[in-house]
């Protein structure tokens, strides 16, 4: 075993003290709002708000925006991270990108 992690079932049951730096949200756009409040409520570290691929609500955004929290919608982390460092193909991508490394 490489380590325990802590599982919670609300996001008020983090410890406020917690360094959460972003919550990922996989609901459907119109549940995303609520998991937005709980978040700005049970965690005053946070600093991102991320709404998975397909998942967009303006209203919520603009709450957590109102509390300078960076918000991304109808994004995936994995994916953002693998086109940020120009890993896209081993993501599975068609990325139409010629390169000789393998």
């Amino acid at each position: 075993m490489l380590g325990a992690e802590r599982v919670v079932a609300r996001l008020a049951d983090i410890p406020p003290e917690a360094a959460v730096d972003m919550v990922d949200i996989f609901r459907r756009s119109e549940e995303a709002g609520a998991v937005v409040d709980e978040a700005i409520a049970a965690l005053p570290m946070l600093r991102t708000v991320w709404m998975q691929i397909g998942v967009e609500n303006p209203e919520a955004a603009a709450r957590a925006r109102a509390r300078g929290l960076e918000v991304v919608m109808n994004r995936c982390p994995k994916i953002e991270m693998q086109r940020l460092c120009g890993e896209l193909r081993m993501g599975g991508f068609a990325t139409g990108v010629v390169s000789s490394r393998l």
